[in-house]
């Protein structure tokens, strides 16, 4: 059975609180692992990301594996009513959530995933660097329409304007894969748009290179993150699982469609979570809500 290591992190950046929520967890030879950033102001955007974690964190942690694409985008849809119900409960008059999942099964060596929004899943296989989510994004849109260059993207105006979220009051079309085939030494992140908006795929790529551990890898991104010292540094989380050990080649290698998918197609206001570790073996730490 493939051996699987976790690490996540998330930070508050230069925002008054962190909207970011975070969880990774064993489910017998599998582990799960989602991310969400939410939005809305005067909290509410914690609120929300905290609710889509707890709801994906339920539906995954108590799913009989393997676990099948109408789980994953049921767990999404069921996290997505209950941003609405808070909406609805408390009289929050804004309150939307991002979110990205990934699924790993290590009996069955295969992955699946999730998302909704612009927080992004990257895949590192062999040296190259892939994102294969596709955000749900004004300027992603424009991309696609050969509107806008991926180049352009990065400055302009509506890069953080999204298209789709959960608490939205329109319907939600989940981007949900079919089981991919792992590959020994396979790495993924997740990411928020504040991780991977001040990274970028170099600095995700180079890191890793030198990294033992999936700890070393975020410790030294957040490091870099923060030498930036950006003035507007948004919440910045992620979530690191390293299939086996890397395989890495000396130069980055992007993929050759940069816009999108290869192959689609703190969960509380107070702050971030610290991974707890009931043993040393990094196999055995969970990120709880």
């Amino acid at each position: 059975m493939l051996k699987i290591r976790v690490a996540a992190c998330s930070e508050q950046g230069a925002r008054a609180n962190n909207e970011d929520a975070i969880v990774a967890h064993e489910n017998g030879p599998g582990w799960y692992a989602v991310l969400a950033d939410g939005a809305g102001g005067h909290r509410n955007g914690a609120e929300a990301a905290r609710r889509a974690v707890h709801r994906m964190q339920t539906s995954l942690g108590e799913a009989t594996l393997p676990w099948r694409p109408e789980l994953l985008t049921g767990a999404v849809l069921d996290a997505h009513d209950d941003v609405r119900r808070g909406v609805e409960g408390t009289g929050r008059d804004r309150m939307h959530t991002t979110v990205v999942a990934l699924c790993v099964d290590a009996q069955r060596n295969f992955a699946m995933w999730t998302h909704v929004g612009d927080s992004r899943l990257y895949r590192i296989r062999a040296g190259r660097i892939d994102t294969i989510t596709q955000d749900d994004s004004v300027v992603q849109m424009l991309i696609e329409a050969g509107l806008l260059t991926p180049e352009q993207a990065e400055d302009h105006p509506h890069k953080n304007h999204l298209v789709a979220a959960l608490g939205i009051e329109d319907e939600l079309h989940p981007h949900t894969t079919t089981p991919q085939p792992l590959q020994d030494g396979d790495v993924f992140l997740l990411a928020s748009d504040g991780w991977w908006g001040t990274a970028g795929d170099t600095l995700i790529h180079d890191t890793l290179r030198d990294a033992s551990s999936p700890d070393d890898w975020l410790t030294a991104m957040r490091a870099a993150i923060e030498e930036r010292g950006l003035p507007d540094q948004d919440n910045f989380s992620a979530i690191a699982l390293w299939v086996g050990e890397p395989a890495l080649q000396t130069e980055v290698q992007t993929p050759a469609d940069e816009t999108g998918s290869a192959a689609e197609e703190a969960a509380v206001d107070s702050g971030p979570m610290p991974l707890e570790a009931e043993e040393e073996d990094e196999t055995t730490r969970r990120m709880p809500l």
